[in-house]
């Protein structure tokens, strides 16, 4: 009986000094090991150039380029603002794995590069994307990030369902695979949180799943170009960024102008993943245009939010009222018109009858007062993973995995519709409420329900990197599922109860696999 859901993955990662590679092959940024495994050679007082000349003609004789070493042209599966995204196999077929290499756009190394390549190189954990290499092209100066290859996201994935329900052929996501899902997305948040991490820009494009392999139906929590440590910031984060987290995933507090923001926008972010996983809809959908100001506050997302969650209570959140935002907040809105709103309401709205156990959850992760809100290992603890169906390591369980794989993309194909830093929310996916395109490949599951993987409206991201953001029509109130019909989830090889389990070895370099125990 395979042992999937680790408890407490707490071990801290040791941040040491950033490597990266260079025209090919790595390069430690250490004076004591060199350069690319070289001995280190020391300019003299007499001739500097001449021994700096040495060295550069020595490591140049050694470097591999990436595109010798990988076989990816014709290869790219995601496209944006960030830059390109290839599967890639090794060309001399020693490895037959496959990844993903994300060409970073520009020249040379961006902040939000550095801080992802920084953080990634240091943290290693299952449910964490893994970055194995790092190259710059010495001749045109790119930056190709090396990552684990996902065949899927949450955000095709729930798009999937989202279509079906279009086609009034609704097959809602598995019950088991919601929880799974969840329980592996707040396993991989609570390592970062033990290590001081924010991730800041946690959405269903950021949670890569892994296709057939060793890992198959293993989470992998993306894309690290806004995470922060937190333990000790020089600055308010507030200052250091104005604005995070994509639109809709966005906590109250972020909205209202918090200076001292804290891990509880990651767990707000969660909840709308997990809310999303239920009704196949975004639950804080707003059309308005998401444009990266200075100004946190935004009127039309708290009205999305007071709309289904209700107005918040002063004595629910004492603290609302130190917000920097509050004095707008006042002269905005009034309480009375969200009397009648409560997520109980918006759930019977959309014909979803989620089981009591995972409602309850969706609320302690929905609370409006950050210092309320349940932390990721509370939320592990929680009941609702205690009952039947239990987390498995392979969120597709025993089922033959019905999405999409895949397809390449060609320079007339047209997925950079925004990215991280300015997404268009405005614009309709008529995606939503028309048929899927019929030149997509599939692994499983009827015709009628397939849909072009790539044809996302925001950065997508490809495999290995999360990406930005998307445009989605909700359809409106209607046409929900109940969550407790279409059969019963049927889990892989008697997992154990989550108090008997391991945590993850997270030591171990991300291409051992963890251990796990049986009975």
């Amino acid at each position: 009986m395979t042992d999937v859901s680790p408890a407490k993955s707490t071990k801290k990662a040791k941040l040491d000094p950033i490597l990266f590679s260079q025209g090919g092959s790595a390069v430690v940024v250490n004076p004591s090991e060199g350069v690319a495994g070289c001995t280190p050679e020391w300019p003299s007082t007499k001739n500097p150039r001449d021994s700096d000349s040495k060295i550069e003609r020595k490591t140049s004789a050694q470097r591999e380029k990436v595109e010798d070493i990988f076989e990816f042209e014709g290869c790219k599966v995601g496209r944006g603002t960030y830059g390109h995204v290839y599967k890639a196999k090794r060309k001399d077929g020693s490895d037959p794995k496959e990844y993903a290499l994300k060409q970073i756009e520009g020249s040379g190394l961006s902040m939000s590069a550095c801080r992802e390549i920084a953080l990634l190189r240091e943290l290693k954990h299952p449910n964490v994307i893994n970055l194995q290499r790092v190259f710059l092209s010495h001749s045109d100066r790119k930056v190709w990030l090396l990552v684990d290859y996902s065949e899927h996201d949450l955000w095709h994935i729930i798009k999937y369902h989202r279509a079906a329900k279009a086609n009034k052929k609704p097959v809602m996501v598995h019950r088991g695979m919601v929880k799974s899902l969840l329980y592996q997305i707040l396993d991989g948040i609570h390592y970062l949180h033990s290590n001081w991490v924010l991730h800041r820009d946690l959405k269903p494009a950021n949670i890569l799943v892994m296709g057939e392999g060793q890992e198959r139906g293993r989470v992998k929590i993306a894309d690290m170009g806004f995470a922060r440590l937190f333990n000790s910031p020089l600055k308010p984060l507030a200052d250091l960024d104005p604005v995070v987290v994509t639109f809709w995933y966005r906590a109250p507090e972020l909205l209202l102008g918090a200076r001292h923001y804290t891990k509880a926008i990651d767990i707000w972010a969660i909840g709308c993943i997990f809310a999303e996983l239920l009704t196949s809809e975004p639950i804080f959908h707003c059309r308005q245009e998401d444009i990266k100001t200075s100004n946190p506050y935004h009127h039309d997302q708290l009205d999305r939010i007071f709309s289904v969650m209700g107005f918040p209570q002063d004595k629910d959140w004492e603290d609302i009222r130190k917000m920097p935002e509050h004095p707008t907040l006042l002269k905005d809105f009034k309480r009375t018109n969200y009397a009648n709103c409560s997520l109980i309401k918006y759930m019977d709205r959309h014909r979803i009858k989620p089981d009591w156990r995972s409602f309850q959850l969706l609320q302690k992760l929905l609370i409006m007062d950050p210092t309320k809100r349940i932390t990721s290992e509370m939320a592990m603890e929680d009941e609702y993973f205690r009952e039947e169906p239990l987390p498995t390591q392979d969120v597709f369980g025993i089922f033959p995995i019905p999405y999409p794989k895949r397809e390449f993309l060609t320079d007339d194909d047209n997925e950079d519709k925004g990215d991280s830093k300015n997404r268009n929310m405005s614009r309709p996916n008529t995606d939503v409420d028309q048929p899927p395109s019929k030149r997509v490949r599939m692994t499983q599951g009827p015709p009628q329900q397939q849909q072009h993987p790539n044809s996302s409206s925001g950065n997508n991201g490809g495999p290995g990197t999360g990406g930005g953001g998307n445009s989605v029509n909700c359809g409106g109130n209607g046409g929900g599922s109940n969550m407790q019909q279409g059969g019963s989830y049927h889990h892989t090889g008697g997992v154990h109860h989550p108090s008997q389990m391991n945590a993850y070895n997270t030591g171990n370099p991300s291409n051992q696999q963890p251990t796990f125990r049986y009975n």
